[in-house]
């Protein structure tokens, strides 16, 4: 029973208990489950009916996943290779802007916590989406990370993306 719209260009969170159902509203907005009632529209096209998947959009659901025997840059590249599309220059610029070195043999494997979550928030970013969906997307961050993180959304959200956290703690 959730009715929402969330203003573009802005910054939005939800925050809740563990279990209260955050990342399921996520998946329902990006495509990923069918709600149960009612629809979910993103940038005017509604989701499961006009298109599969939330069009525009960089996301974070849960863990990210990438391949523990391949570095950071390697992971992007592959990803982005998905569409077609490869930009070194642009996966080391979004490698550094999460505080990742983009030139480290360093396996994925090999990362912290936290160091997989900055990759997974480069790789959401990298194809500059207008639409941000994240769900508790400073988990494993340090305090620097932390603050890192929040300068980087703030940027975002100057430039216009529209961003959707969820969060069991207060941003």
């Amino acid at each position: 029973h959730i009715n929402a719209n969330f203003a573009a260009g802005q910054i939005h969170g939800i925050v809740g208990r563990n279990g209260s159902g955050k990342t399921v509203l996520m998946k329902c907005i990006l495509g990923f489950l069918q709600p149960t009632q009612g629809s979910v529209s993103v940038f005017g096209k509604i989701i499961g009916r006009e298109t599969a998947f939330a069009p525009d959009t960089g996301m974070i659901i849960e863990t990210p996943g990438f391949i523990p025997t391949e570095s950071g840059y390697n992971n992007l590249k592959w990803l982005m290779g998905l569409r077609a599309k490869t930009c070194r220059k642009r996966i080391e610029q979004v490698m550094l802007k999460v505080g990742l070195d983009p030139y480290s043999k360093k396996v994925v494997g090999k990362y912290s916590v936290g160091m997989r979550q900055r990759l997974g928030i480069a790789q959401a970013i990298m194809e500059n989406p207008k639409l941000l969906v994240l769900d508790e997307p400073l988990n494993g961050l340090d305090n620097r990370g932390v603050e890192d993180i929040r300068n980087l959304f703030l940027d975002l959200h100057h430039k216009g993306v529209t961003i959707l956290l969820a969060s069991h703690n207060p941003l």
